[in-house]
């Protein structure tokens, strides 16, 4: 089984993304941080699915969901996810 690890960078990230999305409604909240975690999941089983960011850091790779990047890197067995960013973001900034 794979192994999904967060930083604790990328569970505020988490968090914050789901306050911002519930100001509107607490439901599409909740689905969107669903469908993140669900992607989180589906890349620590293919770690090699997102695009190299070695720009950014060495090894870290990313993938879009919908206007917001999974960062994350890929580790024994799994992977790290290091942020979850808007990209709209001033995203090198943030690494």
């Amino acid at each position: 089984m794979s192994r999904v690890r967060f930083t604790p960078e990328a569970r505020t990230d988490l968090h914050d993304i789901w306050d911002y999305i519930a100001r509107d409604t607490v439901d599409s909240a909740s689905r969107f941080t669903d469908t993140i975690e669900e992607k989180c999941r589906l890349l620590g089983a293919s770690p090699e699915m997102g695009r190299g960011r070695p720009e950014l850091a060495p090894d870290l790779r990313s993938f879009p969901v919908g206007n917001y990047v999974i960062f994350y890197r890929p580790v024994r067995g799994g992977v790290e996810v290091v942020r979850v960013l808007s990209a709209a973001r001033d995203i090198p900034s943030l690494f």
